[in-house]
């Protein structure tokens, strides 16, 4: 990690370690430790602070969360320099930091909340905006940390991964809690959540932002920000770049620098080497020919995701399909498989890596089973013609729809499909010439589609299949049922309208309306209300 940084002094950083060290066993007062680190060292980073806790100090169970930050701030404040850095509105970290801004204000609402007789309806509308932040946290752990670890930050990132689950699942706690009418133990949690918040911003700012800028360069700044866009944004609105570029300000360093390479690009470019010029010249693959923009077709097109994992347990590839189950980043790649998940989680990582290299085993299965969406994951051992281990490919599935299908589907029905209808064979269309079986009203209500009479109750504003108005009360749901192709209309206006390609999606889209649209994908109400009225001629 060092060899990020000029000029190094260890001798300092050592005296730094000796001094903190004696406080938090209690030789030393707080007062001595402020004076021998001002006498002995005048003035500290925030950097030289991580390489302390990345190089020196023993490493624990749960350790960011047993850090007092407070604390630690306290021994060095006077001793502690940070730049007041001016960074462009959308640079990455100053959308971390506005984040942060509008979370500290809604925790002075649940501050404010608790002083007063619960009234559920007023916290269930903080609490809808507090379970967002996961958001915020999701973009640390799949942009930031990457590229941290890349260059040898990789202890900090790995415990504060810890602290990030730690505060999501406190916060879905909470609303839990909530939820299930528990409002005494609810009232109960909710200092120790503002201050468990608190905490995490606290040591994101002082600690991992300003060493970040001093770690990550302009042009990674500006690879990162095409992943944040991807992952998304909570409470903030981040100005899409119109030349191209994912974030930008007029003037910023982000600004008119070229879009990373894709993946057919960088593989183009690694043949280029070995004589391979031609995008048009085929490849000898296992049963076939196919050309690079083949392959990068396929792997686009794949209807399930795919990762690989090398015998190195480096992440080498996945693919980019916009189906995507959960989300991914390029600053995955070139990653130790281990620091893509949190600490809890690392130990099953490892058996199945372990058992694999070992041919103990050749695959091991999950899947996240929730009303209205059924996720299967399995992960296979890679092995070559010797049977050496070559590592893990991950594969992953949204079953939903393939768990509803019912009876047999042998003649090509367009209309059904698209409406999401089971489907039937020869011999069940003959049996539709007479009544319907109690069979076929089974299929109906375990269709599940937009198109069931169960899910127009709430379609007011539907006549025939056609919406006759559209009101910010308007619900999503109804809109993509009026005409699904209106998805591109909502691509056009905001990248984080493609969510609803994910599977996920399914979970909102019966209480999303357009009023929830604007705020979610951050497009002025007014404007979304107009292109909708316009694009159904209403």
């Amino acid at each position: 990690m060092r060899e990020n940084f000029q000029n190094i002094d260890g001798k300092k950083l050592e005296i730094v370690h000796e001094i903190k060290s004696a406080y938090d066993e209690g030789k030393i007062s707080l007062e001595e430790a402020r004076k021998a680190l001002k006498d002995r060292v005048q003035h500290l980073a925030p950097y030289e602070i991580a390489i302390i806790e990345q190089e020196m100090v023993e490493e624990t169970e749960d350790e960011c969360i047993k850090e007092d930050i407070q604390a630690m701030l306290e021994v060095f404040q006077d001793v502690l320099v940070t730049k007041d850095q001016e960074l462009p509105e959308n640079h990455p970290i100053s959308c971390y930091r506005r984040e942060n801004a509008k979370m500290k204000e809604l925790l002075l609402s649940v501050e404010d909340l608790v002083q007063y007789p619960l009234i559920k309806n007023q916290w269930l509308e903080l609490y809808e905006d507090l379970l967002k932040f996961k958001i915020h946290l999701s973009r640390k752990q799949n942009q930031l940390y990457p590229v941290l670890e890349k260059k040898g930050f990789t202890r900090p990132t790995t415990t504060m991964w810890t602290l990030d689950d730690f505060i999501r699942d406190e916060i879905s706690e909470c609303y839990n809690l909530l939820l299930e009418d528990k409002e005494e133990e609810f009232i109960g949690k909710q200092a120790e959540l503002v201050a468990d918040v608190r905490d995490l911003m606290d040591k994101e700012e002082n600690i991992l932002y300003p060493t970040s800028l001093e770690m990550i360069n302009e042009e990674e700044f500006r690879y990162m920000a095409e992943g944040d866009r991807e992952i998304g944004f909570v409470y903030i609105s981040v100005q899409a770049d119109k030349s191209g570029n994912s974030a930008s300000t007029s003037g910023a360093p982000l600004s008119g620098l070229s879009s990373a390479p894709g993946f057919a690009e960088e593989l183009a470019g690694l043949l280029g080497k070995y004589g391979f010029n031609n995008k048009e010249e085929k490849l000898n693959v296992t049963t076939g020919q196919l050309t690079l923009e083949q392959i990068n077709l396929i792997y686009q097109h794949m209807p399930v995701d795919l990762s690989y994992v090398d015998e190195n347990e480096l992440v080498c590839f996945y693919t980019d399909t916009k189906h995507r189950v959960f989300p991914r980043s390029k600053n995955v790649i070139g990653r130790d498989v281990k620091n893509c998940h949190p600490k809890a989680s690392v130990h099953i990582v490892e058996e199945i890596i372990k058992k694999f290299r070992s041919g103990e085993q050749d695959k091991a299965e999950f899947w996240i089973n929730k009303p209205d969406l059924f996720i299967y994951i399995i992960y296979y051992a890679v092995r070559d013609g010797n049977g050496k281990f070559r590592g893990v490919l991950e594969m992953m599935q949204d079953c939903t729809h393939i768990r509803s299908l019912q009876g047999s589907q042998t003649l090509l029905t367009w209309e059904q499909q698209e409406k999401g209808e089971s489907k039937e064979t020869s011999e069940d269309e003959d049996k539709r010439e007479g009544s319907e079986t109690s069979e076929d009203v089974g299929n109906k209500e375990n269709a599940g589609t937009l198109g069931d009479e169960e899910n127009r109750e709430s379609t007011e504003s539907l006549t025939a299949g056609k919406l006759t108005e559209i009101t910010e009360d308007t619900l999503l749901k109804d809109i993509l049922e009026a005409d699904p192709n209106v998805k591109t209309l909502l691509f056009r206006l905001s990248d984080r309208f493609k969510a609803l390609n994910t599977p996920l999606a399914r979970i909102m889209l019966p209480k999303a309306t357009v009023k929830i649209m604007s705020e979610r994908a951050e497009v002025d109400l007014n404007t979304l209300l107009r292109e909708l009225r316009e694009y159904f001629k209403l």
